[in-house]
């Protein structure tokens, strides 16, 4: 075991990337094919000053330092600046060397893309590592990497006097922020030069020192590309933590100002360990933790919902990524925006990871994903397989074999995962956390037009008019008498409702199907249908947005040169312009029939604490509307609409409702969380030994 600390001290003569005749360079070291360290980004120059310390710990002198640099390009792929090794086995024992490395691009040897200096030192370590700490391999340092040391929160509040884009004097804007490898994308504001967003964004911040958020803003063109409207930077490192700072920033290479919320707090309980250093077996320290989630302590910091601890064990019969028949697998564990990887088990199908990930818990509908990749040195990991499990279907200490599935959780993959999960919460923050906004995903991915994605979305949306239809001819064959009881019994409640009728009605009529549903279940007459599975593929034809941007790109360089410029352009914008309308579609049929199918889905339990906090909310509202007349009711939410802004001029607003329904799952998402049946055949009992070779 060695000790490797490296000074990144400066760059010489960087290639250039942009078209302004600079570049963003920041600098990648690897070792093993793994990611150990990355610099910050120094924008628009080629002769970087970095002084970045980095400490790194590595097993065996055989495999070299390699060393990356590349342009950061905000929203597209970085561009390649050059590359070198340093080999370790060349170096000098507890001696620290000045070092230049000349930067090469292996496709072009012979282009010079200036240097790096470094200063190196190599110091062997002694002792037994693992009794100092639990496991110091290379594999582990890339992960705990990963845990990040605080949350950025950004309140987008508003833009002021914007550059206006198009021909009526205004424009579409909206805000890219990217912060490393964490991206988020704002609401488009239609035809103004002031936009009000109110939208909140969290980031996890990996740097001690903070980092820098890399702000964008654009202008939305339907047709064509869309317009780059100026940019900005916040540098962390001058904010103070836990407060919150209001930043207004004026745009660089643009017109006007953002305005924004900008906190820093400390860092969220995640943490890897092994199986023999375990938070929850610890009766004491287990009864701590419940203690804290309590009824008790409900009111006690609304955002710490609770906690979760997964177990990742073993997986079993994976699929042989590699030519050799073999995989070289690694597990990503994902809640929300928290990614925490294992290491890699090399040259086997039936890896174990033994590792335990502990998270806290947000929001308690949030999804818990497990991804199984087999790790390639010199491309992007392969996929094995994938689970998603809800939180609210986790059953405590229970040791469970999951059967893998494909990326779109529609169908089985090779193989089973051997987790074993504990989740403790509060019930009543988890409530109130239903009724604000949902936490976006910074990694998501980009959009595509599909045939069958948007067969599917026309079904869905036509299963939903079909039932108002049918509801309708329902209550229309009343009034036809085609069945006389039926109608009998429908004129006599109509009257005895019309006679009685009173405010309070509405929400307890709408806690009938709930409780009769709740009885239905219960009895064991389960009138829930099985949710079809949808057998959606991303057809061969299939575009992304990003794709067809990068595509634009290259034929525009290409048009530049040949005397058809126009008309090309003209073609490609068409097609980006049948593809922008096409997405809009499959999207605006994805989210009615999510909506119509998630009212449906809490009515039928599919979610029980979701249909309880329904019952409870609908019970309120039918007590508060019996005691309190009206227009108390109407007068206190009309005084709170009218001041919300004077009492919080940044408030970020939200639809209570809406909210709730954006933790239901959709049907689609019902077949993604169902577990699988695992095939019979293979007995846990008898797997293959583990052979490594």
């Amino acid at each position: 075991m060695y000790q490797l600390d490296i000074v990144l001290k400066k760059g010489n003569n960087l290639a250039i990337r942009d078209r302004t005749g600079t570049s963003d360079p920041y600098v990648k070291f690897k070792i093993a094919g793994k990611e150990v360290f990355r610099s910050k980004t120094i924008h628009k120059n080629l002769n970087p000053m970095w002084d970045e310390r980095a400490t790194l710990l590595v097993e065996s002198l055989r495999d070299p330092l390699y060393v990356k640099v590349f342009d950061y390009d905000f929203g597209l792929q970085d561009d390649f600046m050059g590359s070198a090794y340093l080999f370790l086995e060349s170096l000098e024992h507890q001696r620290t060397l000045e070092v230049t490395l000349d930067l090469k691009d292996p496709h072009y040897p012979d282009h010079n893309l200036g240097s790096l200096e470094l200063s190196v030192t190599l110091s062997p370590r002694e002792g037994d590592m693992r009794d100092a700490c639990q496991s110091m391999r290379l594999s582990d340092l890339h992960r705990k990497a990963q845990l990040w040391r605080g949350i950025v929160s950004i309140s987008l509040i508003e833009g002021r006097g914007l550059q206006p884009m198009d021909a009526n004097g205004r424009s579409d804007p909206y805000v890219k922020f990217r912060m490393g490898h964490q991206k988020y994308k704002s609401k488009t504001i239609p035809k103004t030069l002031n936009p009000q967003w109110r939208e909140q964004f969290d980031f996890h911040m990996y740097e001690e020192q903070g980092g820098y958020v890399d702000i964008t803003v654009w202008d939305k063109d339907a047709g064509k590309k869309d317009d780059f409207m100026g940019r900005c930077t916040i540098d962390l490192s001058l904010l103070s933590k836990e407060h919150t700072h209001k930043l207004e920033l004026p745009l660089e290479e643009g017109q006007g100002v953002l305005v924004m919320l900008v906190t820093l707090t400390a860092s969220a309980a995640v943490s890897i360990s092994d199986l023999s250093v375990n938070v929850l077996d610890d009766p004491h320290e287990r009864h701590q933790i419940k203690q804290r989630y309590s009824l008790w302590r409900s009111l006690h910091n609304l955002k710490d919902v609770g906690v979760v601890q997964v177990k990742v064990i073993r997986a079993e019969g994976l699929m042989a990524a590699d030519v050799t028949g073999k995989s070289d697998p690694f597990c990503i564990v994902e809640l929300s925006n928290d990614r925490l990887q294992t290491h890699t088990v090399y040259k086997n199908l039936n890896p174990e990871w033994n590792k335990v990930f502990t998270f806290n818990v947000k929001d308690i509908h949030s999804v818990l994903e497990v991804t199984v990749y087999d790790e390639d040195r010199d491309r992007s990991a392969d996929f094995l397989g994938k689970v998603a499990i809800p939180l609210l279907n986790i059953q405590n200490g229970e040791r469970k074999a999951y059967a893998l599935k494909s990326k779109e959780l529609t169908g089985p993959t090779k193989g089973v995962i051997f987790l074993e999960i504990d989740v403790i919460f509060n019930a009543v923050k988890a409530g109130l956390r239903t009724l604000i906004p949902i936490e976006q995903k910074y990694i998501e991915e980009e959009p595509r037009v599909s045939k069958q994605l948007l067969l599917r979305n026309f079904n869905r949306v036509r299963r939903c008019i079909m039932f108002l239809i049918n509801t309708g001819y329902y209550i229309n064959s009343c009034f036809e008498w085609d069945s006389p009881q039926r109608s009998i019994c429908a004129f006599v409640l109509f009257v005895v409702l019309v006679w009685n009728f009173e405010l309070y009605m509405i929400p307890l009529a709408l806690l009938l199907p709930l409780a009769w549903n709740y009885i239905l279940i219960t009895s064991g007459k389960d009138t829930r249908q099985d949710v079809d599975h949808p057998t959606h593929k991303y057809h061969p034809t299939s575009v992304s947005k990003q794709a067809m941007e990068d595509l634009m790109e290259d034929e525009d360089e290409d048009f530049d040169k040949d005397d058809r410029d126009s008309e090309r352009k003209g073609f490609m914008n068409k097609l980006y312009a049948i593809q922008d309308v096409c997405i809009s579609v499959q999207n605006a049929l994805d989210e009615v029939a999510s909506y119509g199918e998630r009212i449906k889905n809490t009515f039928n339990w599919t979610v029980p604490f979701l249909s309880w906090l329904a019952i409870v909310a609908l019970g309120m509202a039918t007590v508060i509307v019996y005691f309190i007349p009206l227009r108390y009711i109407v007068l206190a939410w009309g005084v709170n609409k009218f001041t919300k802004k004077l009492r919080d001029p940044y408030t970020i607003d939200n639809n209570e409702i809406l909210d709730f329904l954006s933790r239901v799952p959709s049907d689609v998402q019902v077949v993604q969380y169902r577990e699988l049946k695992l095939d019979p055949n293979p007995s846990p009992n008898k797997r293959k030994k583990n052979n490594p070779g």
